[in-house]
């Protein structure tokens, strides 16, 4: 198992660390609960430097990634970000990521971390543009402060103007006296902050200046757990959960992340899908009686027939009820339709509901 460079800061703060992806990681600390109102209503602050990162460049490094995500990267400029997948031959997904422009000819991209090997073997396969390649992954750390007191955190220790970056924009600047962080306006959870990036040996140091800075706000440290709660609560698809290698973009309401004014891997599948619809779609849902929907849970009609089956499902701490993601075979996909999820042998009564939930 690898550990990130701050695994024994987690375990100095009594964090409960469990394998992830490979990793040892933090999944929770003082508590989920605790921590996602934390992340909601002040901040919290997230190691997930387990995430992988590559750096693509030089000549035909835009070409490479145009044909190997779904998204156009001519829409990117200098200092923006951009949510895509890699498709793969067969009109599933190999990863969600995030392609950074650093400059022009220069790309820094953030995969999953359960995928980093998988990813880069596949990129790789499909560089016959030049690009120069370097995987970052040992090397760097992410921090990802989040929450609506964020910005006024970090804010603390830098001395760029973090409002004058948008929603998925970034910069390079100094943060607690470290130089050339990334410091970028994306996150996972839903309720604002930023993600930072830079060099593993300065990991410690960046962690206890946060959580210093934003002790009057109220920061605190959050775990993977509050993390996946978080994100669910906003509708967003987690990679081997609600997406994966079996599923399209476009099956997965990915569609706005699948441009067709560009050539890419498998763009007449998803064509095609988008042209004709498809016979399953991923749903929001929400329980109208008590339960907790988990990972795999069947859904059936109300004769009883499987129509479907969970992909990420939790007790909702914003909302108090059962919620998730599921795959549901159509009609059954439409916007209010019931449909029931067998939780324990019982067919719990749900709805399908527009994400986000919260």
């Amino acid at each position: 198992m690898k550990k990130t460079a701050l695994y024994d800061k987690h375990v100095s703060l009594g964090a409960k660390i469990v394998p992830f992806a490979g990793f040892e990681m933090p999944v929770q600390y003082s508590g989920v609960t605790e921590e996602h109102f934390a992340v909601r209503e002040k901040a919290g602050l997230f190691d997930v430097s387990h995430m992988g990162q590559f750096f693509i460049e030089g000549a035909g490094s835009k070409e490479l990634l145009q044909y190997v995500t779904t998204n156009n990267v001519d829409t990117l400029e200098n200092g923006k970000a951009q949510y895509s997948c890699l498709p793969n031959e067969n009109g599933g997904i190999v990863d969600d990521l995030i392609v950074y422009k650093m400059d022009d000819d220069k790309y820094f991209v953030v995969v999953n971390a359960s995928n980093i090997d998988k990813d880069w073997n596949h990129i790789s396969k499909y560089n016959t543009f030049g690009a120069k390649m370097t995987n970052a992954s040992d090397d760097m750390s992410l921090l990802a402060v989040q929450g609506p007191k964020a910005t006024e955190i970090l804010q603390k220790l830098t001395e760029t103007n973090l409002s004058e970056i948008p929603y998925y924009h970034f910069t390079v600047g100094s943060v607690a006296g470290v130089s050339d962080v990334i410091i970028s306006n994306t996150g996972y959870t839903g309720s604002g902050g930023f993600e930072i990036y830079f060099k593993n040996e300065s990991a410690e140091k960046l962690w206890d200046a946060i959580i210093e800075a934003g002790a009057e706000e109220g920061i605190i440290p959050c775990g993977l757990a509050a993390r996946d709660t978080l994100r669910l609560e906003k509708g967003f698809c987690l990679y081997g959960n609600d997406i994966d290698d079996t599923t399209s973009p476009i099956e997965a309401g990915l569609g706005w992340i699948t441009k067709f004014d560009k050539d890419f891997l498998s763009k007449e599948t998803f064509a095609k899908q988008k042209e004709e619809g498809v016979t399953r779609k991923l749903v929001g849902f929400e329980l109208t009686d008590k339960g907790v929907p988990r990972h795999d849970y069947p859904v059936v009609d109300a004769e009883g027939n499987v129509i479907g089956k969970v992909t990420s499902g939790t007790q909702s701490p914003m909302k108090k009820v059962g919620l998730g993601l599921a795959y549901v075979d159509k009609p059954h996909f439409k916007l209010g339709s019931e449909i029931f999820i067998q939780v324990r042998n019982k067919n719990i009564p749900a709805k399908v509901v527009k994400a986000p939930f919260v």
